[in-house]
Protein backbone atom coordinates (compact mmCIF):
# COMPACT_ATOMS: atom_id res chain seq x y z
CA UNK A 1 0.00 0.00 0.00
CA UNK A 2 1.32 3.27 -0.61
CA UNK A 3 1.81 5.41 2.60
CA UNK A 4 3.58 8.44 1.48
CA UNK A 5 6.06 8.43 3.86
CA UNK A 6 9.47 7.04 4.11
CA UNK A 7 9.21 6.84 7.87
CA UNK A 8 10.49 3.54 9.81
CA UNK A 9 7.44 2.46 10.70
CA UNK A 10 7.64 0.87 13.88
CA UNK A 11 3.68 -0.23 15.00
CA UNK A 12 0.29 -0.61 13.60
CA UNK A 13 -3.32 -1.12 14.89
CA UNK A 14 -6.93 -1.61 13.02
CA UNK A 15 -10.00 -1.05 14.98
CA UNK A 16 -11.74 -2.93 11.92
CA UNK A 17 -11.27 -3.88 8.25
CA UNK A 18 -11.53 -0.08 7.42
CA UNK A 19 -10.00 2.06 10.49
CA UNK A 20 -6.26 1.53 11.23
CA UNK A 21 -3.38 3.65 12.22
CA UNK A 22 0.67 3.45 11.44
CA UNK A 23 3.16 4.87 14.03
CA UNK A 24 7.21 5.58 13.33
CA UNK A 25 10.25 7.34 13.76
CA UNK A 26 10.01 11.08 13.89
CA UNK A 27 6.46 11.22 15.47
CA UNK A 28 5.28 9.91 12.46
CA UNK A 29 1.59 8.77 12.99
CA UNK A 30 -0.46 7.56 9.70
CA UNK A 31 -4.50 7.04 9.79
CA UNK A 32 -6.61 5.21 6.81
CA UNK A 33 -10.06 4.83 7.35
CA UNK A 34 -10.76 2.82 3.87
CA UNK A 35 -8.51 -0.17 4.73
CA UNK A 36 -5.11 1.42 3.96
CA UNK A 37 -5.75 2.08 0.13
CA UNK A 38 -5.25 5.82 1.36
CA UNK A 39 -3.11 6.92 4.39
CA UNK A 40 -3.60 10.23 5.55
CA UNK A 41 -0.76 11.85 7.98
CA UNK A 42 -1.56 13.41 10.96
CA UNK A 43 0.37 16.52 12.52
CA UNK A 44 3.57 14.85 14.29
CA UNK A 45 3.87 16.09 17.71
CA UNK A 46 7.67 15.92 18.03
CA UNK A 47 10.11 14.46 16.04
CA UNK A 48 10.15 12.00 18.62
CA UNK A 49 9.63 8.10 17.90
CA UNK A 50 6.16 6.07 18.22
CA UNK A 51 7.40 2.90 18.91
CA UNK A 52 3.84 1.43 19.75
CA UNK A 53 0.46 2.29 19.22
CA UNK A 54 -2.80 0.91 20.55
CA UNK A 55 -6.49 1.54 20.77
CA UNK A 56 -8.80 -0.07 23.40
CA UNK A 57 -12.07 1.15 21.34
CA UNK A 58 -12.04 3.74 18.46
CA UNK A 59 -12.22 7.09 20.91
CA UNK A 60 -8.96 5.45 23.40
CA UNK A 61 -5.88 5.01 22.15
CA UNK A 62 -2.66 5.25 22.99
CA UNK A 63 0.83 5.71 22.25
CA UNK A 64 4.27 4.70 23.63
CA UNK A 65 7.13 7.07 23.05
CA UNK A 66 11.01 7.16 22.98
CA UNK A 67 12.80 10.44 23.18
CA UNK A 68 15.07 11.09 20.26
CA UNK A 69 18.47 10.94 22.53
CA UNK A 70 20.35 14.26 20.93
CA UNK A 71 17.20 16.14 22.03
CA UNK A 72 17.05 15.72 25.75
CA UNK A 73 17.04 19.13 27.57
CA UNK A 74 18.29 17.43 30.52
CA UNK A 75 19.75 14.50 32.68
CA UNK A 76 16.60 14.27 34.48
CA UNK A 77 14.19 14.13 31.15
CA UNK A 78 12.83 10.80 31.15
CA UNK A 79 13.92 8.68 28.08
CA UNK A 80 10.65 7.53 27.18
CA UNK A 81 6.41 8.47 27.88
CA UNK A 82 3.12 7.48 26.88
CA UNK A 83 0.55 9.75 24.90
CA UNK A 84 -3.22 9.03 24.97
CA UNK A 85 -6.12 9.92 23.04
CA UNK A 86 -9.64 10.09 24.26
CA UNK A 87 -11.11 11.53 20.98
CA UNK A 88 -9.84 9.01 18.54
CA UNK A 89 -6.77 10.28 17.88
CA UNK A 90 -7.93 14.01 17.46
CA UNK A 91 -5.65 15.19 20.27
CA UNK A 92 -3.29 12.99 22.13
CA UNK A 93 -2.09 14.38 25.73
CA UNK A 94 1.79 13.18 27.07
CA UNK A 95 1.02 10.83 30.10
CA UNK A 96 4.25 11.03 32.72
CA UNK A 97 4.91 8.11 35.23
CA UNK A 98 5.46 8.72 38.39
CA UNK A 99 8.57 7.29 39.78
CA UNK A 100 9.50 6.14 36.25
CA UNK A 101 13.68 4.93 36.09
CA UNK A 102 14.56 7.91 33.57
CA UNK A 103 16.94 6.05 31.85
CA UNK A 104 14.59 3.05 31.31
CA UNK A 105 13.27 3.03 27.46
CA UNK A 106 9.57 1.57 27.25
CA UNK A 107 9.14 -0.45 24.02
CA UNK A 108 5.39 -1.69 23.97
CA UNK A 109 2.09 -1.50 26.07
CA UNK A 110 -1.23 -3.68 26.26
CA UNK A 111 -4.12 -2.33 27.17
CA UNK A 112 -7.96 -3.63 27.97
CA UNK A 113 -10.75 -1.96 27.77
CA UNK A 114 -12.02 -2.46 31.75
CA UNK A 115 -8.95 0.02 32.53
CA UNK A 116 -6.15 -2.31 32.56
CA UNK A 117 -2.56 -1.73 30.91
CA UNK A 118 0.88 -2.57 30.95
CA UNK A 119 4.03 -0.74 29.58
CA UNK A 120 6.93 -2.44 29.41
CA UNK A 121 10.63 -2.63 27.74
CA UNK A 122 14.56 -1.81 28.92
CA UNK A 123 16.14 -3.92 32.01
CA UNK A 124 12.89 -5.53 32.80
CA UNK A 125 10.84 -2.63 33.84
CA UNK A 126 6.98 -2.95 33.93
CA UNK A 127 4.58 -0.88 34.59
CA UNK A 128 0.53 -1.23 35.21
CA UNK A 129 -2.22 1.00 35.52
CA UNK A 130 -5.69 0.16 36.95
CA UNK A 131 -7.37 3.39 35.97
CA UNK A 132 -7.00 3.86 32.50
CA UNK A 133 -3.68 5.46 32.82
CA UNK A 134 -3.98 8.05 35.23
CA UNK A 135 -1.76 6.44 37.90
CA UNK A 136 0.97 4.05 37.34
CA UNK A 137 2.43 1.75 39.46
CA UNK A 138 6.17 -0.56 39.28
CA UNK A 139 5.69 -4.39 39.31
CA UNK A 140 8.21 -6.63 40.65
CA UNK A 141 10.39 -8.06 37.83
CA UNK A 142 12.10 -11.52 37.75
CA UNK A 143 13.68 -10.16 35.11
CA UNK A 144 16.94 -7.66 34.36
CA UNK A 145 16.35 -8.44 30.39
CA UNK A 146 14.79 -6.38 27.83
CA UNK A 147 11.50 -6.93 27.38
CA UNK A 148 10.35 -6.72 23.58
CA UNK A 149 6.98 -8.52 23.18
CA UNK A 150 3.45 -8.79 25.33
CA UNK A 151 0.08 -9.99 25.31
CA UNK A 152 -3.28 -10.24 28.20
CA UNK A 153 -5.50 -12.34 27.37
CA UNK A 154 -7.82 -10.78 30.21
CA UNK A 155 -7.08 -8.81 33.63
CA UNK A 156 -4.82 -11.51 35.17
CA UNK A 157 -3.11 -13.35 32.42
CA UNK A 158 -0.54 -12.26 30.44
CA UNK A 159 2.88 -12.81 29.05
CA UNK A 160 5.45 -10.77 27.87
CA UNK A 161 9.01 -11.79 26.25
CA UNK A 162 12.60 -10.50 25.64
CA UNK A 163 16.04 -11.15 25.08
CA UNK A 164 18.08 -13.45 26.79
CA UNK A 165 15.30 -15.89 25.18
CA UNK A 166 13.53 -14.63 28.32
CA UNK A 167 9.38 -15.44 28.50
CA UNK A 168 7.68 -14.57 32.25
CA UNK A 169 3.75 -15.25 32.52
CA UNK A 170 1.62 -13.81 35.16
CA UNK A 171 -1.56 -15.13 36.41
CA UNK A 172 -2.84 -12.16 38.38
CA UNK A 173 -2.31 -9.13 36.93
CA UNK A 174 1.26 -8.90 37.23
CA UNK A 175 1.80 -8.68 40.70
CA UNK A 176 3.70 -11.84 40.62
CA UNK A 177 5.45 -13.19 37.36
CA UNK A 178 6.75 -16.73 36.99
CA UNK A 179 9.61 -17.02 34.24
CA UNK A 180 9.07 -20.41 31.58
CA UNK A 181 12.33 -22.35 31.49
CA UNK A 182 13.11 -23.48 27.92
CA UNK A 183 15.37 -26.12 28.30
CA UNK A 184 16.56 -26.52 24.84
CA UNK A 185 17.10 -22.96 24.11
CA UNK A 186 19.59 -20.78 23.21
CA UNK A 187 20.25 -17.95 25.85
CA UNK A 188 21.85 -16.01 22.44
CA UNK A 189 18.03 -16.40 21.03
CA UNK A 190 16.10 -12.72 21.52
CA UNK A 191 12.20 -13.09 21.39
CA UNK A 192 10.73 -10.09 20.40
CA UNK A 193 7.08 -11.19 20.10
CA UNK A 194 4.38 -13.47 21.61
CA UNK A 195 0.46 -14.28 21.00
CA UNK A 196 -1.73 -16.23 22.76
CA UNK A 197 -5.32 -17.27 21.33
CA UNK A 198 -6.31 -19.06 24.51
CA UNK A 199 -4.91 -19.63 28.30
CA UNK A 200 -3.00 -22.52 26.87
CA UNK A 201 -2.08 -21.96 22.85
CA UNK A 202 0.62 -19.42 21.81
CA UNK A 203 3.73 -18.94 20.12
CA UNK A 204 6.42 -16.91 20.55
CA UNK A 205 9.17 -15.39 17.80
CA UNK A 206 12.72 -13.91 17.54
CA UNK A 207 16.11 -14.07 16.03
CA UNK A 208 17.30 -16.44 13.63
CA UNK A 209 13.84 -17.23 12.63
CA UNK A 210 12.98 -18.84 15.91
CA UNK A 211 9.40 -20.01 16.59
CA UNK A 212 8.76 -21.72 19.76
CA UNK A 213 5.08 -22.96 20.51
CA UNK A 214 3.72 -24.15 24.06
CA UNK A 215 0.45 -26.11 24.61
CA UNK A 216 0.02 -25.85 28.26
CA UNK A 217 0.21 -21.65 28.80
CA UNK A 218 3.73 -21.24 28.71
CA UNK A 219 4.89 -23.60 31.38
CA UNK A 220 7.04 -25.58 28.63
CA UNK A 221 7.98 -24.61 24.71
CA UNK A 222 8.56 -26.64 21.82
CA UNK A 223 10.79 -25.41 18.93
CA UNK A 224 8.88 -25.53 15.54
CA UNK A 225 10.27 -25.23 11.92
CA UNK A 226 10.16 -21.71 10.95
CA UNK A 227 11.94 -22.88 7.43
CA UNK A 228 13.85 -19.18 7.76
CA UNK A 229 16.72 -18.56 9.18
CA UNK A 230 16.43 -14.35 9.35
CA UNK A 231 15.16 -12.75 12.46
CA UNK A 232 10.99 -12.60 12.97
CA UNK A 233 10.13 -8.83 14.91
CA UNK A 234 6.07 -10.07 15.30
CA UNK A 235 3.29 -13.07 15.48
CA UNK A 236 -0.21 -13.16 15.39
CA UNK A 237 -2.62 -15.82 15.15
CA UNK A 238 -6.12 -15.46 13.92
CA UNK A 239 -7.30 -18.86 15.66
CA UNK A 240 -5.78 -22.08 16.62
CA UNK A 241 -4.52 -23.38 13.28
CA UNK A 242 -3.68 -20.30 10.94
CA UNK A 243 -1.42 -17.66 11.82
CA UNK A 244 1.86 -15.46 10.18
CA UNK A 245 5.12 -14.17 11.49
CA UNK A 246 7.06 -10.70 9.85
CA UNK A 247 10.69 -10.58 9.94
CA UNK A 248 13.59 -9.16 8.13
CA UNK A 249 14.43 -8.97 4.56
CA UNK A 250 10.55 -8.65 4.10
CA UNK A 251 9.84 -12.08 5.70
CA UNK A 252 6.40 -13.18 6.07
CA UNK A 253 5.78 -16.62 7.03
CA UNK A 254 2.40 -18.70 7.40
CA UNK A 255 0.97 -21.57 9.20
CA UNK A 256 -2.51 -23.16 8.74
CA UNK A 257 -2.09 -26.12 11.27
CA UNK A 258 -0.61 -24.90 14.63
CA UNK A 259 3.26 -24.45 13.44
CA UNK A 260 3.31 -27.43 12.64
CA UNK A 261 4.39 -26.23 9.09
CA UNK A 262 5.43 -23.03 8.36
CA UNK A 263 5.67 -22.17 4.29
CA UNK A 264 7.27 -18.55 3.05
CA UNK A 265 4.68 -15.75 1.54
CA UNK A 266 5.79 -13.12 -0.91
CA UNK A 267 5.85 -9.72 0.87
CA UNK A 268 6.90 -7.53 -2.72
CA UNK A 269 9.37 -5.84 -0.30
CA UNK A 270 12.82 -6.19 1.22
CA UNK A 271 12.64 -4.28 4.20
CA UNK A 272 12.11 -4.98 7.61
CA UNK A 273 8.55 -5.90 9.05
CA UNK A 274 8.34 -5.10 12.42
CA UNK A 275 5.07 -5.59 13.12
CA UNK A 276 1.79 -7.54 11.61
CA UNK A 277 -1.70 -7.08 12.60
CA UNK A 278 -4.88 -9.15 11.64
CA UNK A 279 -8.40 -7.28 12.14
CA UNK A 280 -10.15 -10.39 11.10
CA UNK A 281 -9.06 -13.84 9.63
CA UNK A 282 -9.52 -12.11 6.10
CA UNK A 283 -7.94 -8.70 6.55
CA UNK A 284 -4.10 -8.14 7.26
CA UNK A 285 -1.27 -5.63 7.57
CA UNK A 286 2.27 -5.55 8.17
CA UNK A 287 4.48 -2.47 8.32
CA UNK A 288 8.21 -1.47 8.05
CA UNK A 289 11.34 0.28 7.34
CA UNK A 290 11.15 3.13 4.66
CA UNK A 291 6.84 3.45 4.87
CA UNK A 292 6.16 0.14 4.21
CA UNK A 293 2.91 -1.06 4.45
CA UNK A 294 1.82 -4.53 2.89
CA UNK A 295 -1.93 -5.82 2.73
CA UNK A 296 -3.15 -9.13 2.99
CA UNK A 297 -6.80 -9.65 1.45
CA UNK A 298 -8.00 -12.96 1.32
Amino acid sequence: QRTGSLAWLHSVFFLDQNRGWAAGSKGTLLQTSDGGNTWKPRAAFSNDVVRDIFFTDERTGWMVVEVNVYELKTKEQPRAYLMKTTDGGEHWDRIEIKGFDVDAILVRAVFNRNGRGWTFGEAGSIYATRDAGDTWVKLQSPTRRLLLGGIFLDDERGWIVGAGATIIQTSDGGETWSQSTLPQVEKTIRFTATYFIDNRRGWAVGSAGSVYSTVDGGRTWERQQSTVAVDLFDVKFVDAREGWAVGAEGTIIHTVDGGEHWTTERSGTEHPLERVFFADKNHGWAVGFGGTVVSYLR
